[in-house]
């Protein structure tokens, strides 16, 4: 991508610098957007190990590092690509791993057994994501915006309502992590 647009990138430009052939490629990724997805996402989730970040369902407040590092992963793409055609290319393939990725990890502690009446964890965790995403999006484009760590506050609220339409273990424990004022 140094030397041409995503677009004039072909599979047999990735298999020669990878230094495989194209039917290993294609073993281990559908096409060039797969690849693309899985570094975004694996990107991403990097960052969500280095800082231990999990979702364990017991709490939907549990969300706030899974938004602080979108937001700090986001605002770290957003700085990094200053050229507006490559960043309005990549935007759709970066929306889709990214809000993929945030699903993954809320699905991980989603109770998979939905009650009468209530949604399915993949519809929470679907929803959940792109709002998260989106909220962080709108964020992105705020001139002199906030900080990561005093947005995260603003958009929980958002989100809250979403996670908590999943069924989810008790909450007692970590309430206390969003007393007004508290960062």
């Amino acid at each position: 991508m140094q030397t041409k647009s995503f677009d004039e990138i072909s599979v047999q430009d990735l298999a020669d610098a990878a230094a495989v052939n194209r039917a290993t490629f294609y073993d281990h990724y559908t096409d060039k957007f797969a690849l693309l997805d899985a570094l975004v996402a694996g990107g991403f989730h990097v960052l969500l190990h280095e800082r231990k970040v999990s979702y364990d369902g017991t709490c939907a407040t549990a969300a706030r590092p899974i938004i602080l590092a979108a937001c700090d992963y986001l605002a770290m793409h957003h700085r990094g690509c200053t050229d507006n055609a490559t960043k309005s290319a990549f935007e759709p393939l970066i929306e889709a791993a990214i809000t993929n990725a945030i699903q993954r990890v809320l699905l991980s502690g989603i109770s998979k057994t939905a009650g009468a009446g209530k949604p399915s964890a993949e519809m929470v965790a679907t929803t959940a994501s792109w709002a998260i995403y989106g909220a962080i999006k709108e964020w992105l484009k705020t001139p002199d915006r906030p900080s990561a760590e005093e947005i995260v506050p603003v958009i929980l609220p958002l989100i809250l309502p979403i996670l908590q339409a999943a069924p989810v273990k008790s909450c007692e424990a970590t309430a206390h992590a969003l007393a007004p004022g508290e960062t």
